[in-house]
């Protein structure tokens, strides 16, 4: 069995509340990015001397915690409650930037829920999935329609989007500069939106500077100017816009024609959509 979990940018991210749990109230699109992890389960041999029915091998990357606390296994853990599946081992091949506001854990477990009931004919509706990845983390969900998408709450709360960016060149700056989400939700403004992300991007991309904005750019910018610093450069290379994703540390541009960047040893992905 295998599956490619893909990555995700926000086009947008206003953070409009608090709640009384703790969370936040946001509103954001979500737009599916083809940079993909690789995703692999094969059945444990029945004499197998392992206690836990799913093991989990991460390579291309280090991930600091135990089997059971990562998000695939999870995602077997709780599809196993209420079904019949066999022990599995797991490889997950990283390539999605990992603590970068790009998704790849919450992909990486979406992706397993969509395999697990694939592979094993458990007949969960895409709406019974998504209940179950929200289950794992709030933006989760997505992944598992893996389309573009309106989101509100805390991200959980999706409604479509008719958004092509099909022809534009991406560019994904992704700096080796550790962001705290916590720290960054700490430092953010919370205020109301006068027009709405999703009503932004039904206008023409070069319509978007200045006006569809990352809520966490502010304070994010000002505890680590060289972030700022790249989205300017990538203005200056020509981008018709560009943003951070999530709370960092990535950030993307969108430009008309394959952009010529240089940005040393920062890893730099160029695809086009």
């Amino acid at each position: 069995m295998i599956d490619f979990p893909i990555a995700k940018i926000n086009l947008g991210l206003n953070i409009v509340g608090r709640r009384s749990d703790g969370y936040h109230d946001l509103e954001t699109v979500f737009y599916p990015v083809p940079i993909c992890d690789v995703l692999e389960a094969t059945p444990m041999d029945e004499a197998f001397p392992s206690a836990a029915c799913c093991d989990i091998k991460v390579t291309n990357a280090a991930i600091d915690c135990a089997d059971e606390d990562n998000l695939v296994v999870k995602a077997y853990n709780l599809l196993r409650t209420g079904h019949s599946l066999p022990r599995l081992h797991v490889h997950l091949f990283k390539r999605i930037p990992m603590q970068a506001g790009m998704g790849g854990g919450s992909s990486d477990c979406a992706f397993m829920i969509r395999m697990l009931n694939r592979e094993f004919g458990l007949g969960l509706t895409q709406r019974q999935m998504a209940d179950m990845a929200s289950r794992l983390g709030a933006d989760c969900p997505f992944f598992i329609y893996g389309t573009p998408a309106y989101a509100e709450g805390i991200g959980e709360r999706l409604s479509p989007v008719a958004l092509d960016l099909s022809g534009w060149w991406l560019a994904v700056v992704c700096p080796h500069i550790p962001v705290s989400t916590k720290e960054a939700f700490a430092h953010v403004e919370v205020k109301p939106t006068a027009t709405k992300c999703r009503d932004i991007v039904a206008q023409p991309v070069e319509t978007w500077r200045g006006r569809l904005t990352n809520d966490f750019e502010r304070s994010v910018f000002r505890l680590h100017p060289e972030i700022g610093g790249i989205k300017q450069r990538l203005y200056d290379a020509g981008a018709a816009y560009a943003s951070m994703t999530g709370s960092g540390s990535s950030v993307f541009g969108l430009f008309r024609g394959e952009p010529r960047l240089d940005f040393g040893q920062v890893p730099v992905h160029v695809l086009k959509l």
